[in-house]
C-alpha cells in the first residue's frame, strides 16, 4: 500500500489538523518507510507458524493457590452503614 500526498491531507482533515503542503510532504516522507515495513511484514508466509503467547519461551514460577487471609466478611458488613442479603447498599449516584 502506498500513501500519497492527497491521502496525508485527507487524514489531516479527518483529524481536524491544519497542515501546510510542506508539512504534508514531511509527514509523507516519515510515513512511507513505515508503510514499506508493513508491506514487508505482510509478504512473509505465516500460514504454518503457530502463534506465540510471548516472544520468549518462558515458564512462570507459580505459587500454590492457598488462602492466606482470614474471612472477615461478616466483621466488615457489621460496621457497614447498610447491608442487605450480604450486599453493601450505596446511595444512588446517577439517575
Amino acid at each position: 500500500m502506498s500513501l500519497s500526498l492527497d491521502d496525508v491531507k485527507r487524514i489531516a482533515q479527518l483529524a481536524r489538523l491544519e497542515v501546510t503542503d510542506a508539512d504534508a510532504e514531511q509527514v509523507l516522507a516519515q510515513l512511507q518507510p513505515i508503510f514499506a515495513m508493513i508491506a514487508e511484514l505482510r509478504s512473509v508466509d505465516t500460514r504454518n507458524i503457530e502463534p506465540m503467547s510471548h516472544a520468549q519461551d518462558l515458564s512462570l514460577r507459580l505459587r500454590d493457590d492457598v488462602v492466606t487471609e482470614p474471612d472477615r466478611r461478616d466483621l466488615f458488613q457489621d460496621i457497614a452503614p447498610q447491608v442487605q442479603d450480604g450486599l453493601y447498599l450505596v446511595p444512588k449516584v446517577i439517575e
